[in-house]
């Protein structure tokens, strides 16, 4: 079996994807590293991909116009046995939305006996989809969606189910693919490729640690040269991971490095930090994403393009309203959202609050079976999720 593309997704292939796979750095940034497929792709001499059949070919030839340079093909031909080929061919046909706005942390489903449930991710995309999450963005297999409690083979169903439901309803699906293990990371950032994911994103290892910025942008680099066409994004958050490399520091050249890399999640309460970033990378249209929910407004206030967090599974429509009060530069309004956001978060933190928790809340606003963590975590209390109703219930949200 052979990949076949129509005459117009040739004319397509010619005209739009061959100038990007040539302006690629292959061999000093992404070096590739040959990859057998088992049905691998046929590249013709008009620039078209067939099954061999000269009739075929012939079709192709007469709808492109006119054939492609001899260099072309060669330099296709070199490709055309690895599979990063595939990924590239994929991801550079989707057209692209700059990332901004809300993006909803997802929650892994379970079932009681602790196994992933698939089930409800339909269910999971309406509800977040209908719920005015701004701009439909989400994240999958993350800290929220105890990606790293996970098989390998675990999170690339999740991730299929989560693209697979998401089409046409969501704007984004960004999968996380950070691992200790690197090879188990660099089969994940092609995975994710493979089935058309939007971006990928890349928390630090953090049981080995990168002592500097160097061996950190080591790390990235070798994880997004699996995905030489897919948006990689970092994932900061040092309160979990011990990495505490600033990443004023990290962004100094980091294209020249990772071609693909367009911005962070930055989850952490140094502003400061993430000030200096957006003031110093402005220009490279990077995307600033914050992670601390409760202090989102102030992320704002210093250009953060938006926010990635858990809270966005039920409070979405909430803090999409602070958004846009801050965009319409109603600051007291977006204060009023702000603050009874803090106010809720605040009253669970002080019960315990994590992983467990947010899947309890999010089971009982959303009325979708979330289940239990998986252990070492456990389940939150039959009394932490009633108080923690009985506080959302109780807050007086603005009306305008």
């Amino acid at each position: 079996m052979l990949l076949s593309l129509s005459p117009s997704m040739s004319a397509t292939f010619c005209q739009n994807i061959l100038p990007f796979l040539q302006s690629v750095q292959w061999s000093s940034t992404f070096p590739l590293k040959s990859r057998q497929l088992s049905h691998p792709l046929k590249i013709t001499e008009d620039c078209g991909c067939s099954n061999g059949s000269s009739e075929e070919s012939e079709q192709i030839k007469e709808a492109n116009g006119k054939a492609g340079s001899r260099e072309e093909m060669s330099f296709l031909r070199q490709m055309s046995d690895d599979a990063v080929f595939l990924s590239v061919l994929q991801s550079s046909m989707a057209p692209g939305k700059k990332l901004q706005g809300l993006v909803a942390a997802t929650i892994t489903p379970m079932t009681p006996d602790g196994q992933i449930n698939l089930s409800v991710i339909h269910q999971y995309v309406d509800y977040l989809a209908s719920a005015s999450v701004l701009c439909c963005i989400e994240t999958v297999n993350g800290t929220t969606g105890e990606g790293l409690a996970l098989s390998v083979q675990e999170r690339k169903q999740l991730a299929e189910e989560w693209v697979r439901q998401g089409k046409d309803k969501l704007d984004h699906v960004i999968i996380h693919v950070g691992a200790l293990s690197l090879p188990e990371s660099q089969e994940l950032a092609r995975h994710a490729a493979a089935i058309g994911a939007s971006g990928i994103a890349v928390i630090a290892p953090f049981f080995f640690k990168p002592t500097n910025k160097d061996e950190l942008i080591t790390f990235l680099r070798e994880v997004a040269s699996e995905a030489p066409a897919v948006p990689f994004y970092y994932y900061h958050i040092p309160p979990l991971t011990g990495v505490k490399i600033r990443v004023e520091e990290l962004l100094d050249g980091i294209k020249e490095q990772i071609p693909t890399f367009q911005g962070v999640k930055f989850s952490d309460t140094d502003l400061l930090d993430l000030a200096q970033c957006i003031n110093k990378n402005g220009g490279e249209e990077f995307v600033f994403l914050y992670g601390v929910d409760e202090q989102l407004l102030s992320a704002l206030a210093i250009g953060a393009n938006g926010a990635v967090g858990s809270t966005y599974n039920y409070l979405g429509q909430k803090n999409n309203m602070m958004l846009q009060a801050f965009a319409q530069h109603d600051l007291a309004l977006a204060r009023k959202y702000q603050f009874l956001t803090g106010e809720f978060l605040n009253f669970v933190m002080k019960l315990g609050f994590g992983v467990a928790q947010t899947k309890a809340i999010m089971t009982s606003v959303s009325g979708i079976p979330m289940g239990p963590p998986r252990f070492p975590l456990v389940k939150a209390s039959e009394e932490f999720i009633t108080k923690a109703k009985a506080k959302l219930d109780s807050i007086v949200w603005p009306t305008s």
